[in-house]
């Protein structure tokens, strides 16, 4: 089954870049920037993984990208990510990244879309993995400040696979961002968001309602609404889900806690992703494995989740029609 699941052509979208810096890139490049940071070692800033809540992760998690400085960076941030996914059997990845997090320490978005647009190349170029890049608004900050944002990126309009929205999720509900969802929806850009991790299944009713997105990232919580668990089925809306995230962020005790088959024998589309795999103990294969041990599914399963996402990910036809096969092959 290891192998299986290795050479089972998986599909990333929901994936957040600055979440792939592993501790010894982050040494490196704190190195080449002439930045201090308070650790002493790797093994100190692993040991400092060890999160109560969403937000105590998002601490250490803006503290880490303060090494991210130059457009080499997150470059090279990228392609250490596409290696190791492309290791694992990821044929597509779908990035989202946070330039108001980077803005804030000074960075401009144009040095964040450079980097990151040359490793999406590179990695075409050199590994056959396909990408898709979705700019993630920050929930905790002012919708307006977001609205800014999306018009300053006037000129990666069509470089933008979606929108999305993330960040700390209590409080923060998707309503405030209606107006700028409006805004992206006019301009022909698809939407995402973040909903029903630690916020409340009424804001998943709002993602879909409110912001009119193709897809709800997370979205565990909807176990907790039977009619909304209908209505998801029914509409067959896709739920990006990170099974060891949701542990690691306590969002449920243990993995055999996960709603997940539960929601997989609701008929829900759902989709198996790695979330900050640096952060969180694992990458696309790790999370593939651990359901594999928690829940023994059968390869049948496998295949229907490596599928769905094929089929919901931001990607051309053609790319889609030769993922399938690709699928069809491994089954």
């Amino acid at each position: 089954m290891d192998d299986f699941l290795k050479r089972l052509p998986k599909a990333e979208l929901h994936l957040h870049i600055e979440g792939t810096l592993e501790p010894e890139l982050m040494f490196a490049l704190a190195g080449r920037n002439g930045i201090a940071l308070p650790y002493d070692s790797v093994e100190a800033v692993r040991a400092a993984y060890d999160f109560s809540d969403l937000q105590s992760f998002l601490d250490l998690y803006y503290q880490g990208m303060s090494v991210l400085r130059t457009a080499e960076d997150f470059h090279d941030l990228a392609m250490d990510y596409f290696r190791r996914a492309h290791g694992e059997g990821v044929v597509h990845v779908e990035l989202h990244f946070d330039p108001q997090a980077h803005q804030a320490r000074g960075i401009e978005l144009e040095t964040v879309m450079e980097g990151l647009g040359q490793a999406r190349r590179q990695a075409e170029r050199e590994l056959g993995l396909s990408t898709a890049l979705i700019m993630a608004f920050l929930r905790d900050r002012p919708a307006e400040e977001a609205m800014g944002l999306l018009e300053r990126a006037a000129p990666y309009w069509e470089t933008l696979d979606a929108v999305g929205l993330d960040s700390a999720e209590r409080g923060h509900p998707p309503s405030k961002f209606r107006e700028v969802f409006e805004r992206a929806r006019l301009l022909g850009i698809p939407r995402v968001a973040h909903a029903g991790e630690e916020g409340p299944p009424a804001y998943i009713r709002e993602a879909l309602d409110l912001l009119d997105v193709c897809r709800i990232d997370h979205g565990v919580r909807c176990i907790e609404d039977p009619k909304l668990v209908a209505r998801l089925r029914d509409e067959g809306v896709v739920l990006t889900v990170c099974p060891l995230s949701n542990v690691r962020l306590r969002v449920v005790e243990r993995l055999e806690d996960h709603p997940l088959p539960q929601l997989l024998d609701a008929g829900l589309r759902l989709t198996l992703n790695s979330d900050d795999p640096a952060y969180f103990g694992g990458g696309m294969l790790d999370n593939f494995r651990a359901c594999y041990r928690t829940f023994g599914w059968s390869k049948e399963v496998f295949i229907q989740l490596a599928g769905t996402a094929i089929e919901a990910a931001f990607m051309s036809e053609t790319r889609r029609l030769a993922l399938h096969r690709q699928l069809a092959d491994c089954a």
